[in-house]
């Protein structure tokens, strides 16, 4: 059952791949703790944030990343980024996916820096 719920993830992550092109896929990373959450060239991922443990639940993630652009950039980039890799909206920066759920807050400090904080928890 794990290897079929990875296989899908990675299936998903390649998929999502492929769809982006080579010139986007060369601009954007995905976040060190969690393999398959992309992060849009605009931001970068925050040393030392990263926070990932495994629970009995599930795998509880937090991590920050940071860059300049602007709050409906990021918010319409997950919007189209996220039901590819099987995520579905639940809310205004919420999302789940089978076990999951995911949490992104994006606050804009008033210069043109963002900071997206991600949280994934168990259900």
């Amino acid at each position: 059952m794990l290897y079929k719920s990875m296989m899908s993830r990675l299936i998903a992550v390649i998929s999502f791949l492929v769809c982006l092109g080579p010139s986007l896929v060369m601009a954007a990373g995905f976040l060190s703790v969690y393999e398959d959450l992309p992060l849009p060239a605009s931001l970068a991922e925050v040393p030392g944030s990263a926070l990932a443990f495994d629970s009995q639940e599930g795998r509880i993630v937090e991590v920050e990343a940071k860059g300049v652009t602007d709050k409906q950039t990021v918010t319409a980039f997950y919007a189209s980024a996220l039901p590819q890799l099987g995520w579905v909206q639940d809310g205004p920066g919420q999302y789940h996916r089978e076990q999951e759920v995911l949490r992104i807050d994006i606050v804009e400090n008033g210069k043109g820096v963002i900071s997206a904080r991600f949280k994934v928890s168990p259900k």
